[in-house]
């Protein structure tokens, strides 16, 4: 019997993998493919610095997708309903 909870860190931890290795995937394959390679509009927030004298902290993420890393997505989302 399978368990009926599955933790959403794993699927976190599945989406990181599958678009890392899509984004890898396209920008090798995308010289054969390039609809592989094509991207989109990068989303996020730039880096930003807040300095407060003692302490400085510096937080940002941006995210930039391409066809292959969607792929990767996918398939990581596929993984997790089949696990």
């Amino acid at each position: 019997m399978r368990n009926s909870f599955k933790s959403p860190w794993i699927l976190v931890i599945l989406l990181v993998i599958g678009g890392l290795i899509g984004s890898l995937l396209g920008q090798t394959l995308g010289q054969y493919l390039p609809l592989l390679k094509t991207s989109f509009q990068p989303i996020g927030l730039e880096p930003t610095t807040i300095n407060l004298v003692v302490l400085t902290i510096t937080f940002g993420l941006i995210i930039k997708i391409n066809v292959a890393s969607i792929i990767g997505f996918l398939l990581a989302i596929f993984i997790y309903f089949r696990i």
